[in-house]
């Protein structure tokens, strides 16, 4: 049976799970009729995944467009078909780098990054994933593309064979691409050893919920705080307030004037909650993307 359940449900996904498997959880957790997540993380990795649920799937590109922060182990001196612990070995030299020369290079990986993605990755070459023609033993090309990485800091060096990383970057980063780069530039071998998301824009790990708690409580563990509201994706977005009358002509795909002025994309409420994100221009604003009060049909709109 479905529900008209909106919001986000910000999942803490465990090692060995696909972002898709997590997803397929959630809908029979909740029941809701519509879904998506908020940037795929790796069946390795662990972390915060938010899931969009009803409403909040119109939201989703902000959220995917949103800075993120990973923790990053690096293994140093061996390079798998995979780039992460998960592949078959590669290659292999003795060479590991100092902490110094690490801190050095790092400067080089910090802004707008040209990154080719790894072979094993979901990206689509003439209409086949990467991963399904390297599972043929069939090499994809991937044209590099620029990634924005805004800080990388090395948190801790174990021993020789390891390294950690905090990684905070846009949208389209791969860690695992970074860490074979990064290795590279110190003239060794690498690859992603353990990973972790703590961070996608507004959601952070205290607000995340376990698979074992979704076991030990069931429907009741969304009685607890668990879902977020759909706007908690727009956070970092401009809130202008509207009224009743001006609501029910921007849900009518109608542009209306307010009294603050402002430039740029906004998100639009009214007493009863989200009402629209919507594109302003000066005290004029046109609604992109519209909410009912209870959430429940929310609708493009087509200015053509």
């Amino acid at each position: 049976m479905r529900h008209d359940i909106h919001g986000w449900l910000v999942c803490d996904k465990p090692a060995g799970v696909t972002s898709s498997q997590l997803v397929g959880r959630a809908r029979r957790l909740t029941g809701a009729a519509r879904l998506g997540h908020g940037g795929t993380l790796d069946p390795l990795a662990t972390g915060i995944l938010p899931v969009a649920l009803g409403e909040a799937t119109k939201t989703i590109a902000w959220c995917q467009d949103a800075l993120k922060t990973y923790q990053v182990t690096a293994r140093w001196g061996v390079s798998t078909a995979t780039d992460d612990a998960e592949g078959d070995v590669t290659g292999t030299t003795e060479v590991r780098p100092s902490a110094e020369g690490i801190e050095a290079v790092l400067a080089s990986f910090t802004g707008d990054v040209s990154q080719t993605p790894p072979v094993f990755s979901a990206i689509k070459v003439a209409g086949k994933r990467a991963y399904a023609l390297a599972r043929k033993d069939i090499i994809p090309d991937l044209k590099p593309r620029q990634v924005r990485i805004e800080r990388i800091t090395l948190v801790a060096r174990g021993d020789a064979d390891h390294a950690s990383f905090e990684v905070v970057c846009g949208k389209g980063t791969y860690m695992r691409a970074l860490i074979r780069d990064l290795a590279a530039s110190l003239g060794t071998l690498g690859h992603v050893h353990a990973l972790r998301r703590t961070r996608v824009g507004p959601f952070l790990q205290s607000m995340a919920i376990s698979v074992d708690s979704w076991l030990e409580h069931g429907r009741n563990a969304l009685a607890c705080g668990a879902i977020h509201p759909v706007e908690t994706a727009l956070a970092d977005i401009p809130a202008l307030v509207v009224t009743e009358l001006q609501a029910r002509q921007l849900r009518h795909g109608q542009a209306v004037r307010i009294d603050e002025t402002s430039k740029g994309i906004v998100r639009l409420q009214d007493d009863h909650g989200l009402v629209a994100i919507a594109k302003s221009d000066g005290n004029l604003v046109r609604p992109v993307r519209v909410f009912n009060h209870d959430g429940t049909r929310g609708h493009d709109v087509d200015h053509s």
